[in-house]
């Protein structure tokens, strides 16, 4: 194993502990979540699959006939 002189050689880590914290970030809603699982919030993705299943539908019948 290479030897990395910015990394502290004798220390003991708590894995327990990184695991608390890692769960306080995964547990954390990010700023605007609360809006975006409401009802509706995915109204915008809905709209923007319509209008993509409408545009191949036009350019297949543009194409074949």
């Amino acid at each position: 194993m290479a030897h990395n002189p910015e990394t502290p050689q004798n220390t003991q880590q708590d894995p327990a502990g990184s695991t608390q914290m890692f769960q306080a970030f995964v547990d954390e809603a990010p700023a605007g979540a609360a809006n975006s699982t409401s009802s509706g919030g995915n109204r915008g993705m809905v709209i923007g699959a319509v209008v993509a299943v409408a545009v191949i539908a036009v350019v297949l019948f543009a194409v074949l006939f």
